[in-house]
């Protein structure tokens, strides 16, 4: 999208349940009127809420801290881990992969223009998290060379926990151990990618929306260049259990949702699809006209309709 010169951040906080701990959160992103809320995604199933911000260049990052801090005071990842890393028989927080209660917070630029300005604010951002809020932050994308979220998730909170104890993984910035309830905090500066999720219908199982993820993510035998797939099962207030393929879409002008969607259908029948946060139009041309996105606000859930 050259020519747009705002950027955006789409901080994931470890929280899909709580309304009065997100109100209070999403309130403190946009407290100094410096970034202004796009949207605001809950799923209680997945304990996630993604928020998409605005902003100019300059302006994102004392926002992105008044947030985290307000996440920080809020959101207790750790219960039950100690900053050793030790869990022992803990359960997962929700269906999602995180580290902390700020999971991650990408930078993200529209235009390629606009790198360098993301990659600074998502800099200063990080190392203002880390010295003011004594969360420890780890680079991931094109700021730390390729390192994936995966790479630091593996494990959860509590793996993570370990290897920094162990000194085989060093923060970017912060202390080296992980904070005692906010865990740690994962950020990058990138172009858009679209989050996306698809319900399959029954009889479909998790297992076959893990087997369907592996398939088709990059890398999987029927892979799909930069896709990130991981099947779940979702079972608050559903009864039976619903089997989804969760995705990250980091190519979306090279593959659009309807190819992903084409490729899922191989497998097993598509029951609806949900999108997560903000797409470019381009990644929903051509979307199936007989898979229902009941949630979807294209007023607001398009970047250029967002933006203006």
């Amino acid at each position: 999208m050259p020519g747009v010169s705002k950027l955006l951040a789409v901080p994931n906080v470890s929280e899909g349940r709580d309304a009065a701990a997100l109100e209070a959160v999403a309130s403190a992103f946009t407290a100094d009127n410096r970034a202004k809320l796009l949207d605001r995604h809950s799923d209680a199933d997945h304990h996630r809420t993604v928020l998409t911000l605005a902003g100019r260049p300059g302006t994102l990052a004392h926002s992105l801290l008044q947030g985290a801090a307000a996440a920080v005071q809020r959101i207790d990842v750790m219960e039950g881990i100690d900053v050793m890393g030790a869990a022992p028989g803990k359960p997962r927080r929700g269906e999602h992969p995180h580290v902390g209660a700020v999971d991650v917070m990408p930078l993200v630029y529209l235009d390629p223009a606009m790198r360098g300005a993301a990659c600074a604010e998502a800099l200063l951002a990080a190392d203002r998290i880390g010295s003011e809020l004594g969360v420890p932050v780890f680079l991931y994308g094109e700021l730390a060379g390729g390192r994936t979220r995966a790479d630091l998730r593996r494990g959860g909170p509590a793996g993570l926990g370990e290897r920094m104890a162990k000194g085989e993984q060093r923060p970017d910035f912060g202390p080296l151990r992980m904070h005692p309830t906010a865990g740690a905090t994962l950020v990058a500066a990138r172009e858009p990618l679209v989050a996306f999720n698809l319900e399959l219908a029954p009889p479909a199982t998790v297992e076959d929306a893990r087997r369907i993820a592996a398939l088709i993510r990059a890398g999987g035998a029927q892979g799909l260049a930069g896709l990130r797939a991981i099947g779940l099962e979702l079972r608050l207030g559903r009864t039976p259990p619903v089997a989804q393929v969760s995705l990250n879409v980091e190519r979306p002008l090279e593959v659009p949702l309807r190819t992903v969607v084409e490729a899922v259908r191989k497998h097993a029948e598509v029951a609806s699809a949900e999108l997560v946060g903000l797409a470019p139009q381009a990644a929903l041309e051509g979307f199936p006209t007989d898979v229902a996105m009941p949630a979807f606000d294209p007023e607001r859930q398009v970047i250029e309709k967002a933006l203006g």
